[in-house]
Formats: C-alpha cells, sequence, structure tokens
C-alpha cells in the first residue's frame, strides 16, 4: 500500500438559509414594543456604565465599613471586652453586626440602580411621564 499524497478537500458544514429573515444588526437594546436604535444604543451603554458605577461604589464602600466593623470589634477585648445581657459584645457585633451593614447597602443600592433605570426610560420616551 502506497500512501495517498493527495489530503481529502475540506467540506464547511453550514446550516441552512432558506428560512432565515434578515434583521438589521443592532448594539442596544429596545424597550418592548420598541425597534432598537443608535440613540437607544447609545443610552443603554450609558445605563450599563452607570450601573457598573453604582455597583462598585456600592461593593467599595460595603468593604470599607466592614473592614472598620471589623477594626472595633477587634478592639474590643483591649477595651475590656463590654458585657450586655451576659454576653461579650464583641460576640454580638460579630453575630448580628453585619445583617444591618448589608441591609443598609442593599437598600442603598437598590434605590440608586431604580433611580438609574427611571432616568433610562425618561431619556428612551420623553413623552411618558413616570
Amino acid at each position: 500500500m502506497s500512501p495517498d499524497p493527495r489530503p481529502l478537500p475540506r467540506v464547511r458544514v453550514t446550516a441552512s438559509t432558506a428560512g432565515r429573515v434578515a434583521r438589521p444588526l443592532t448594539r442596544g437594546f429596545a424597550l418592548p414594543g420598541r425597534v432598537a436604535d443608535e440613540a437607544d444604543a447609545v443610552f443603554s451603554r450609558g445605563l450599563v456604565r452607570a450601573q457598573l458605577r453604582l455597583a462598585l461604589a456600592c461593593a467599595t464602600s460595603f468593604v470599607v465599613m466592614a473592614a472598620a466593623l471589623t477594626g472595633a470589634i477587634a478592639a474590643l477585648p483591649a477595651l475590656g471586652d463590654p458585657v450586655l445581657w451576659a454576653v461579650p459584645l464583641s460576640w454580638l457585633l460579630h453575630a448580628y453586626g453585619f445583617y444591618p451593614l448589608i441591609l443598609v447597602f442593599a437598600v442603598i443600592y437598590a434605590r440608586a440602580a431604580a433611580r438609574n433605570e427611571r432616568r433610562y426610560r425618561q431619556l428612551t420616551d420623553p413623552g411618558e411621564a413616570g
């Protein structure tokens, strides 16, 4: 048997284009019932950037506040570890101190994110009073 010096030709397998409908290319998203255009793409990119800035600011602020609370908890034993209801205060802060902090930042983020989306809707549909 001698090896065949010619390799077989490559075959490209693609999906059928018979049932496809040409759609306009867009770079954004549209509100329900509207066609996306370039202005929507600009506004949606602005919304995404605003939401990202908000998320980063809230996450950074939360980490700073959590570190401050951790520092306060670490300082309590040096202060004689005050006791409240027969439980050391540092234990209570470890157990329950972070939950109000999480709740505050969650409420701040949710309200600011809703405000960003409300502004986006006002930009995309100025006739709608919201």
